[in-house]
Formats: structure tokens, C-alpha cells, sequence
């Protein structure tokens, strides 16, 4: 399994010396799974969007992802809390078939995997049948711009029952206007906003990953504080006045005005370690 590549290119497994795979679609690493523990997170942002899951009450929660990859988060909740019934949507049946069958999932697993994208993939659920919707998608290394519009975030909070999360990893530049716009969006359904980021990233150092975490109703920002805290990245969150500030800044972002995100930088300046 050591560094092989799906028949059309666009994905490879990297095994590493500690027995761990990296997965890495269009040149970018997406995911990391270690099968003999699943609560290992490599990547910062995964860890993240792990502390935000863990806000939500103690026991089993349904979760739907959009955006799978190497599994790694529904991996962790099924860890976590066993029996929890999730649904991860993507549309790349190829790269999703490939991960089952060099990195199985545990036994015993709740984890329905749909090849469908997230648009289509939502208009199949239910109501108020989600403790957590988690957008972790991506093409060509850009969340793409009809995931993050009023229409398409107005649907994730209907899905969500009402102490529901939604947990979106989005990727920014320095000057942090697309997760502005965001945010912005968001605030229209789901108004009571946190982000956990690295703190170079909060402060604007370089172009990184933000996880998002939105509700319609209040969640304990402080327990994400506390959780981010244990993170070995140096790890911040940001709320109230100075999110107000940055989501006051911008628009909404409508299916007549959507945007990607901006490019991720070249990858050859990736390095996995």
C-alpha cells in the first residue's frame, strides 16, 4: 500500500514508518488514518473539528459528513462513541471504495457511505435527523462555492435538531475575507458562532485551515476553549465581539453570488511527515 496510486491518478495511500496513511487527493494530503487508533488525528483541523464533536452530549450522536476521503473523523466518533449512526456523502465512489477496502473500517460500524455530492446528498435527509452535520469538502484542494451559500446552509440547519452543530473546514488566506463571507452566511440560520483555528492562523500569519462551528443555539464556548487547550498545535478560539466584527465585514454568499475558496498554495510544497 505504500505510496500507490488509484489507476487515474487523482489519489494515492502514502504509508509512513509509524504504519499510518496518508491519503492524498489531487496532489494534496486529505486525510490521515492510523487503524490501530483511530483517536490518533494527524492534522490539526481534524483534531478541531474532534473538539467541537466533543461538545455535543455524552453517548452516541448521529452525524452526516459531506466529504469523505479516508474517513478519519467518522472513524473517531465510532472510536468514541460506539453505535453512533453516521451518513458520509461523496460523490468519488472510486477513492471511497478504495479507502474501505486498504483501510476497512472497524467492525461493528454505523457508517453508511452514499456516492452522492452534499447537494444531493442533503435533499435525501430528513429534518431534524442530525446531531452534527460536518462540511469537510473539497475539489481540486477548494471548498466549493454552492456549499457555502444561504440556500445550501439553510438546508444544513433544518437537518440539525435544535442543540445541533454544523462543523465547516474551510480553508483561507491571511486576510480571511472568504471565511468573512462565510460567516456571514452562516448567521442567517445558524447564528451563534465559534472558530478554532491555530493561533497563527487567528492572527493572520498564513493561509490554513479554520473549522467553524455554528448553531441555532448557544453552545459552551468555554468547553471548546478547554478542549482546544489540550491540542498539541498551539490552538485558539474566537467568538463574540471580534467574529461579530469580521462576519459585519462581509455578505452573505447567495447561489447568484457564491464564491470557492481561495487556491491552496502549490503543491509541491507539501511535505508529509
Amino acid at each position: 500500500m505504500d505510496d500507490a496510486p488509484a489507476d487515474d491518478g487523482t489519489f494515492a495511500f502514502v504509508t509512513d514508518e509509524r504504519g499510518g496513511v496518508t491519503v492524498v487527493c489531487d496532489g494534496h494530503p486529505q486525510s490521515y488514518v492510523d487503524l490501530d487508533d483511530p483517536a490518533m488525528l494527524a492534522f490539526e483541523y481534524v483534531q478541531h473539528l474532534a473538539h467541537a464533536l466533543d461538545l455535543l452530549p455524552d453517548g452516541p450522536i448521529a452525524v452526516t459528513h459531506a466529504g469523505g476521503a479516508g474517513m478519519t473523523l467518522p472513524r473517531y466518533v465510532q472510536h468514541t462513541r460506539p453505535g453512533s449512526p453516521q451518513i458520509v456523502l461523496d460523490p468519488d465512489a472510486a477513492l471511497t471504495e478504495a479507502v474501505r477496502r486498504e483501510l476497512p473500517l472497524a467492525r461493528g460500524h454505523r457508517i453508511r457511505v452514499r456516492a452522492l455530492d452534499a447537494l444531493v446528498g442533503l435533499d435525501g435527509l430528513k429534518p431534524q435527523s442530525a446531531d452534527a452535520f460536518v462540511l469537510d469538502a473539497y475539489a481540486e484542494g477548494r471548498v466549493p462555492a454552492p456549499l457555502t451559500t444561504v440556500e445550501t446552509l439553510g438546508r444544513v440547519a433544518e437537518v440539525l435538531r435544535p442543540e445541533g452543530l454544523a462543523l465547516l473546514n474551510l480553508a483561507d488566506e491571511p486576510d480571511q475575507r472568504y471565511l468573512a463571507r462565510v460567516l456571514a452566511t452562516l448567521h442567517t440560520a445558524l447564528p451563534h458562532l465559534a472558530i478554532i483555528a491555530t493561533h497563527e492562523l487567528l492572527k493572520r500569519k498564513r493561509f490554513g485551515n479554520y473549522v467553524v462551528v455554528a448553531g441555532g443555539s448557544p453552545f459552551d464556548v468555554d468547553q471548546l476553549r478547554r478542549l482546544a487547550a489540550r491540542s498539541p498545535f498551539p490552538t485558539g478560539v474566537r467568538s463574540g465581539g471580534p467574529l461579530e466584527r469580521l462576519r459585519l465585514s462581509a455578505r452573505p454568499l447567495t447561489s447568484h453570488d457564491s464564491m470557492l475558496s481561495p487556491p491552496p498554495p502549490d503543491p509541491g510544497r507539501w511535505r508529509i511527515r
